[in-house]
């Protein structure tokens, strides 16, 4: 398919129009920040990872009933999507104490969160994406409340169907981020599910299997990442 204008540019992929205005190109980049884009720099063939990576995650998801917006693969780099209004907040699923939560919590490194512990950021760059509850969400009109609660049930859903399919593959789904669409009423999972929006660790050595590796300088980015695609497509 032809991909046309430049829709939006962030800061791990581009958004293209098509012919067909209620469908995208999203073209995923090597390029990686962290800490609200404090840190910056490239990871070599990230946005090829990525999009597989995201491709078979999504197909995975829609076979279990999870309504996504892809369509289908078009390259290494690009796949066709739905074209969305992406409800601006981040839904994040934990399901082990790690990062910032650590931090605001003094919770132990990894430890169990059980149930697993949802979270909702609000989805601004300018302020850092910070955390936010229901009764903000609420104040800032971002969704409605039957919509945030269409939000928690559908993430909580999709941690059911992810977690078990990293464990056969060795790796421990720690938490993770998502973003939602609006289509005519419906929400529809968004975005990419990839090393850059989830945290894995190895089973066996607890290894960081995510961008975490980029964020913490623990090197060995670039293989971890086409070892995470191994294990997801094999």
């Amino acid at each position: 398919m032809e991909s046309g204008t430049l829709l939006y540019e962030g800061k791990a992929k581009k958004v293209f129009a098509t012919p067909d205005p209620n469908q995208v190109v999203q073209y995923f980049k090597d390029d990686a920040t962290a800490f609200n884009a404090e840190k910056r720099g490239t990871i070599f063939n990230k946005g090829i990872v990525n999009n597989k990576i995201s491709v078979r995650l999504f197909r995975l998801l829609e076979d279990a009933g999870i309504t996504t917006h892809f369509i289908e693969q078009l390259s290494d780099r690009e796949m066709r999507t739905q074209h969305l209004k992406i409800i601006q907040i981040e839904v994040v699923v934990r399901n082990r104490a790690t990062g910032s939560l650590v931090k605001r919590l003094g919770f132990e490194e990894g430890m169990v969160l059980d149930p697993p512990l949802v979270e909702f950021f609000y989805k601004n760059d300018p302020l850092g994406d910070p955390l936010i509850t229901e009764d903000h969400i609420r104040l800032l009109q971002l969704a409605t409340d039957m919509q945030v609660a269409q939000l928690r049930q559908s993430a909580l859903r999709i941690n059911e169907i992810l977690t078990p399919f990293f464990k056969d593959k060795g790796m421990m789904l720690v938490d993770f981020k998502l973003e939602f669409g609006d289509s005519n009423g419906q929400l529809i999972l968004a975005d990419e599910i990839s090393p850059d929006t989830c945290r894995f660790w190895d089973i066996q050595t607890g290894e960081r299997m995510d961008k975490d590796r980029f964020r913490k300088d623990l090197g060995r980015i670039e293989e971890t990442y086409q070892e995470v695609l191994k294990r997801v497509c094999a």
